[in-house]
């Protein structure tokens, strides 16, 4: 099955064409994630992160535009002159006028096509975006799988998802099965990034630029907070965190000219908080619910020293760790595609009527 990605939720112009094939469905009732095979036959993402620089953030009518402009190349690329069998594109949660553009996109094809069309959640695939890795030699490649009682054993699972808008920690029994357990109060942890790199004039995303000073800095030189780490719950807070980063720049440097090693300093030390955070309470989560594995998603999940600390947490407690390569943690649409492959029991050809974008989408 060949499946056509479209993902427009952000500041992302995405289409991915993936092919699916199950090598083992004749020997089951029910399909495996440890009988899938996949192949990634075209794949383009176009960022605007250049153009909402400028603004320190995306701005939503900008982003909308410029979806309208290079949907249609992006995705003739993505296709490279094949038809798919099945469209699946994200109807949720994402900034709502982009969303639109590429929901509009979809349904008109689904009717020009008469292709089935499904709609997906894009924190749904972040969830599963580590399926498609293709460096195995240090995670255990989803399809190698041992499968027992005809049950994949990475399951029961804790998902966590953590990318710009979106702090959230799920209970995943398999694809499609899933209870919330967790979620942030406030900021998301990308956000608390974005923030804390704009008060140290860092620039936008945040992420990737306090991570590349945390390098150099000192982890334990400023001792901020870990917010809620002892809450009894698994939701998550991050802007006591964020405040707490801006009252120590204040105190310290009232000035604002701050050092290049005051700066490695703080990125370190409210990187390590955030970390620590995210991998305790994960891991809090694990136990209490017996799982088996922890599976992680999400743009934040690109963090060098998250997922350092998560492997020897996790490791330690005989647990299996899947999370996607760098490629796959921003937006895209291959993780869309494959999600509409779980979903295509559900798929239309007259969906194009009925599915409509959400901007508040929940994964449960």
């Amino acid at each position: 099955m060949k499946i056509l990605g479209i993902e427009t939720s952000c500041d992302e112009t995405a289409a991915a064409l993936l092919e699916v094939a199950d090598y083992n469905s004749h020997k089951t009732k029910k399909s495996q994630i440890s009988n899938l095979k996949f192949q990634i036959l075209g794949n383009v993402v176009l960022s605007q992160v250049n153009i909402h620089k400028k603004y320190g953030g995306v701005v939503p009518e900008v982003a909308a535009r410029k979806h309208v402009e290079t949907i249609s190349p992006v995705i003739a690329e993505a296709l490279n002159g094949q038809k798919p069998d099945l469209i699946a594109v994200t109807r949720g949660p994402g900034l709502i006028t982009s969303l639109q553009v590429g929901l509009q996109t979809a349904k008109t094809l689904s009717y020009v096509w008469d292709v089935p069309l499904v709609g997906v959640n894009h924190l749904e695939a972040h969830l599963w975006s580590y399926l498609l890795n293709q460096d195995t030699s240090h995670k255990l490649p989803a399809r190698l799988v041992v499968v027992a009682g005809g049950q994949d054993t990475l399951f029961p699972a804790i998902g966590l998802i953590i990318s710009g808008g979106h702090t959230e920690m799920i209970l995943v029994k398999g694809p499609g099965t899933y209870r919330l357990i967790g979620r942030t109060r406030d900021d998301a942890a990308g956000e608390a990034f974005d923030k804390v790199a704009k008060m140290l004039n860092l620039g936008y995303p945040g992420g990737p630029v306090i991570a590349h000073f945390a390098k150099k800095g000192n982890s334990s030189q400023i001792n901020f907070p870990r917010p809620m780490m002892e809450s009894g719950d698994f939701d998550f807070s991050f802007s006591g965190l964020k405040t707490a980063v801006k009252y120590q720049l204040n105190d310290m440097v009232p000035t604002g000219n701050f050092s290049q090693a005051f700066i490695n300093d703080v990125c370190a030390s409210f990187q390590q908080a955030v970390i620590d955070v995210l991998v305790g309470k994960t891991i809090k989560a694990a136990v209490k619910h017996k799982a088996k594995s922890v599976i992680l998603g999400g743009g934040v999940s690109a963090n060098e020293m998250l997922i350092a600390d998560f492997q020897s947490s996790i490791f330690n407690l005989g647990l299996a760790f899947y999370y996607p390569e760098k490629w796959l943690t921003g937006d895209n649409a291959a993780m869309i595609a494959l999600t509409g492959y779980f979903k295509q029991k559900s798929a239309r050809k007259n969906n194009w009527r009925k599915l409509i974008a959400e901007a508040n989408l929940s994964i449960v």
